[in-house]
């Protein structure tokens, strides 16, 4: 038997979280750097708020000025593992989400994102490292949704922004993975009550109880179940996988 044993472990490595004050991106920050990461967080609020170190800066990526201003600073640190996971979400359905919502929604969660992609890979290019990065989606963006129109096609982008970097990026040795979260519960998902709660005619909790006990492991996720499979994604654990989608839904979505 050949046995190969890799250390779990991101000894040496440099990570980039952005979103990083939301539920899963400020756990993902502390599981990295309690595996010995050097962590790099961005959110639009000037300080990071998880349990652990990081060399934080505030930008508004849905901003170009601050966009671009997040790309420079890739450019100068080179992160070796890049989690793109800062995003928005809106509810309406067709008849509702306007184009401003659209405008909104895709700013943050796709050219932000692969303003940011591109930038860690060019980085890792020019510096001939491999790396990995991984692209926050969603169960949503697996299909449509009558209520949320805008939000799901956004994140279809995100998957399919991944298949091509990875594609693209492969000679390189950098891997280009996303992770699908179903119903995770974060603060996040207070807004998305009450957004379903004005939409649905529901009262307040209602939705939230609803979509967690219709799981079929029974429950809502937790942030740490997102971050350990970025642990996964960014060790050399997934050194031959890339182009990825990794569903963490507790069996909602079967493809």
């Amino acid at each position: 038997m050949n046995f190969d044993p890799v250390a779990i472990n991101l000894v040496g490595k440099t990570c980039l979280i952005t979103g990083a004050n939301g539920g899963i991106g400020r756990a993902i920050a502390e599981h990295f750097a309690a595996l010995d990461a050097r962590v790099m967080t961005t959110d639009v609020e000037s300080e990071f708020k998880g349990d652990c170190d990081s060399l934080h800066q505030a930008f508004d990526l849905a901003s170009p000025s601050g966009l671009n201003n997040c790309r420079d600073w890739i450019t100068a640190e080179t992160p070796d593992v890049t989690v793109n996971n800062a995003a928005a979400f809106d509810m309406g359905s067709v008849l509702d989400a306007d184009l401003h919502q659209f405008d909104r929604l895709y700013s943050l969660n796709v050219r932000a994102m692969y303003g940011v992609m591109q930038a860690s890979a060019k980085a890792l290019v020019q510096a001939k490292r491999r790396g990995s990065i991984i692209n926050l989606a969603s169960q949503a963006g697996h299909r449509g949704e009558a209520l949320v129109a805008h939000y799901c096609a956004t994140k279809a982008a995100v998957i399919s922004y991944t298949q091509s970097a990875a594609l693209a990026l492969a000679p390189y040795g950098i891997r280009v993975n996303a992770i699908s979260p179903g119903v995770i519960d974060t603060p996040m998902w207070e807004r998305v009550d009450q957004l379903f709660a004005k939409f649905e005619n529901k009262s307040i909790g209602q939705k939230k109880k609803e979509v967690g006990e219709a799981v079929p492991l029974g429950y809502m996720g937790r942030p740490f179940e997102v971050a350990r499979v970025a642990i996964f994604l960014a060790s050399d654990q997934s050194q031959y996988i890339t182009a990825q989608t990794l569903s963490v839904d507790g069996g909602n979505v079967l493809r």
